[in-house]
């Protein structure tokens, strides 16, 4: 049995007449009444009474009608989301990402794409540099934002391409003497307790230690913390003063004042990661806008 015996079954029970049904099929009668007879034998019954004017469908025709109906219905639709599939229009796309990218250039990325591509469902996993990585290689993942260690950018089994750039701002209790000052220099923080993202979890901790000793000395670290909503409840429960990336000024945690470091200062680049090779439609729909709004300048 093919496709076309429905289609020709369907038509001759639409319009109840074979010359009627062939006329609209583009093909002569006979060989329109032969496929039908030959369709019959197939399934082993009778789908039309032809003793009847105009031609009638038995009862065994009518349930074959609607099931015919259903098989064209769903084969359309199928042709019709892969079609859709092939186009990144739906899907699904695992994003890594962590606190700090969440709080800067990763929300537009997201409005943006969910505008264009409503049915796609993302799913975002909140992960160290590290476990993106390993997520990546593990297929847990498709795609990764961060700031990530320089030893992973020579893996050549992923891509990178970088998006942003962002600059340190310090994090001060609201009682600090310091917060009276615009800007602190980087030197007048030598005799205060700092917490610190861990080394383990972040890398930009070896980076905050050589600023300081840039500055002429080496932090006190009084405490360490995994995240970065942990980091300001910690600075501002008096614990400690914390470097952190400027985006953190999104959020505004009571008890938390910052300030931007006066003079030595560096940048740090985040970028976005995927697996070499992968040609999903929908992470590539997804690269697309991740492209349009990055700065021309990176």
């Amino acid at each position: 049995m093919e496709l076309r015996h429905l289609r020709y079954f369907i038509v001759v029970a639409e319009e109840k007449n074979f010359s009627y049904a062939a006329q609209r099929l583009h093909i002569a009668q006979p060989p329109l009444s032969q496929q039908i007879s030959a369709l019959e034998d197939e399934i082993g019954v009778k789908l039309f009474d032809r003793k009847k004017r105009p031609l009638q469908l038995t009862s065994a025709g009518e349930v074959f009608l609607e099931e015919a109906r259903l098989v064209l219905t769903q084969l359309e639709r199928a042709i019709v989301q892969t079609q859709r599939a092939s186009r990144g229009e739906i899907g699904q796309l695992v994003v890594g990402t962590n606190s700090s990218i969440a709080n800067s250039l990763l929300p537009d990325m997201l409005r943006t794409f969910r505008d264009r591509f409503p049915h796609v469902k993302l799913v975002l996993r909140e992960l160290t540099a590290s476990e993106q990585i390993q997520e990546l290689h593990n297929r847990r993942l498709d795609i990764g934002f961060d700031r990530l260690p320089h030893s992973h950018q020579q893996d050549t089994n992923l891509n990178y391409l970088p998006i942003g750039r962002e600059s340190l701002v310090i994090a001060l209790p609201k009682t600090h003497p310091l917060t009276a000052h615009a800007e602190i220099p980087l030197e007048a923080m030598a005799n205060e307790p700092f917490v610190l993202p861990s080394p383990e979890i972040v890398p930009s901790y070896t980076e905050i230690i050589n600023l300081c000793q840039q500055a002429g000395f080496f932090p006190k670290v009084v405490q360490e913390a995994t995240w970065t909503i942990t980091v300001l409840s910690l600075v501002a429960g008096g614990v400690g003063v914390a470097l952190l990336p400027s985006n953190v000024q999104n959020l505004q945690r009571t008890g938390v004042v910052y300030r931007p470091i006066k003079g030595a200062n560096f940048t740090r680049e985040i970028v976005v990661v995927w697996r070499q090779g992968d040609s999903s439609p929908v992470l590539q729909e997804f690269l697309n806008v991740i492209r349009e709004l990055t700065p021309s300048d990176l």
